[in-house]
């Protein structure tokens, strides 16, 4: 299969319609996200639920395997929400898929992956302790989030000179 056949193959991606509902959903997650630390916010006793956990390493406890544990699900929820969302925004269709959205999608994939990691090899270098967990934390929807910002400001620009020269 060449690259040209790979470009136009759309199969992978999401309805249309998928985009808003990952709008819906990312927007709030992303904004609770960065309010919740900036404003110093303890989310540990909300939503404290039993959860089946395969490991769970307490600061001052032993570690526990395979077991019944009471947590705070407002992190996950909000990290199921980022990804989730990103994925649902990332990877739906536009209204008009053509060969040079395709080709714009990935290019912003690289492009963001790239930055992705080119940030985490710099805050593993000069990021210590607990700050460090934060950054690992972020990154786990970074990447979708930078290559949304990429791929929808490339298109931006295509639409603007489009438009311009019309």
């Amino acid at each position: 299969m060449n690259f040209k056949s790979f470009i136009m193959k759309t199969s992978f991606l999401f309805p249309n319609k998928f985009k808003t509902l990952g709008w819906i959903v990312f927007i709030p997650a992303f904004a609770s996200a960065v309010l919740i630390p900036l404003l110093n916010i303890s989310t540990d006793n909300y939503l404290k639920i039993k959860v089946f956990a395969i490991c769970n390493d307490e600061l001052l406890n032993h570690s526990s395997y395979f077991s019944i544990i009471e947590n705070s699900i407002v992190d996950e929820l909000l990290l199921f929400a980022l990804i989730i969302g990103g994925i649902l925004i990332g990877f739906s269709k536009l209204k008009t898929e053509d060969e040079l959205t395709s080709k714009i999608r990935y290019e912003s994939l690289v492009w963001a992956t790239y930055l992705n990691y080119g940030l985490i090899l710099i805050f593993t270098a000069f990021i210590y302790g607990m700050s460090y967990l934060n950054v690992l934390f972020y990154n786990t929807f970074t990447l979708l989030l930078f290559f949304i910002i990429r791929f929808h400001y490339s298109i931006y620009k295509l639409n603007k000179s489009t438009n311009d020269d019309e």
